[in-house]
């Protein structure tokens, strides 16, 4: 099988609990697995999706919170962790090495409880919220943010150094992503918005300001990681992907809230 294929597999292994085989990859599946990143995020928004036309008689807030619980059973709340994570070592400390310390420490502190709670509060009030905007947009909006939010950590990784030792990381080969992969990870998370503007889940105002939100946002962070410690660990990249989930989100629903879609 093809690296560039079995990397598929790989990117799923990585990223969720689904058990999909083929274990171990070689280490050009593990390299490639990044650009395969939005598509694991195309397919768990699908699932997700069709949860919430499951359970959206329970209410809007209640069935948000149903489908943001069930997506992190589903990747093991890998991007919270990486949330917290990154919370507690940037917002607490300034020495570097400390930095690194508290990144691999698994306790959770006062910053990584309130990015948490604010995050997670976000994910699910702005799903409600969209629903009682436009209870038909809510599925797909689904799809296109968790293709979308798993986008700029793959440009993250091709464009910013990765900081972390290798004898102590256990995602070094992952994180070697370049142009190529940047590319594959970009026509996965286009693919992902087209499917919502054909479906009418976004309109193309909604979905240019949900854009120019996340590389903003993804541009901040990438200037804060470098200015803190030089590049990029796992756990910053955890958070890029929640960052910018809610960006997407909060884009959508400032626009379409206001009238000017």
């Amino acid at each position: 099988m093809p690296p560039i294929v079995s990397a598929c597999r790989a990117a799923f292994f990585f990223l969720t609990r689904i058990p999909v085989g083929g274990f171990p990859y070689s280490p050009a599946a593990w390299q490639w697995s990044s650009g395969w990143f939005p598509f694991v995020g195309l397919v768990l928004g699908a699932v997700l999706a069709a949860t919430w036309l499951a359970v959206e008689n329970t209410g809007p807030f209640a069935a948000a919170t149903l489908v943001t619980g069930l997506g992190m059973l589903l990747t093991g709340a890998f991007h919270e962790d990486g949330m917290a994570d990154t919370a507690d070592a940037l917002g607490g400390v300034v020495d570097r090495d400390k930095v690194f310390e508290i990144l691999k420490d698994s306790r959770i502190g006062a910053f990584a409880a309130a990015s948490l709670i604010i995050t997670l509060l976000l994910r699910i009030s702005l799903l409600a919220r969209l629903a009682e905007l436009a209870p038909a947009t809510v599925p797909g909006l689904i799809v296109v943010s968790q293709c979308l939010a798993r986008t700029p950590p793959v440009w993250l990784m091709a464009t910013i150094p990765y900081v972390t030792q290798d004898d102590v990381s256990k995602s070094k080969l992952v994180t070697r992503a370049g142009l190529g992969q940047a590319c594959l990870a970009t026509a996965w998370g286009g693919l992902g918005l087209g499917i919502g503007l054909v479906a009418d889940a976004v309109t193309v105002g909604e979905s240019t300001a949900a854009l120019v939100a996340v590389v903003a946002v993804t541009l901040f962070l990438g200037w804060r990681f470098v200015r803190r410690i030089g590049g990029l660990t796992g756990d910053f990249l955890g958070a890029t992907e929640q960052c910018a989930e809610v960006a997407f989100l909060l884009a959508v629903a400032v626009v379409r809230g206001g009238g000017v879609a």
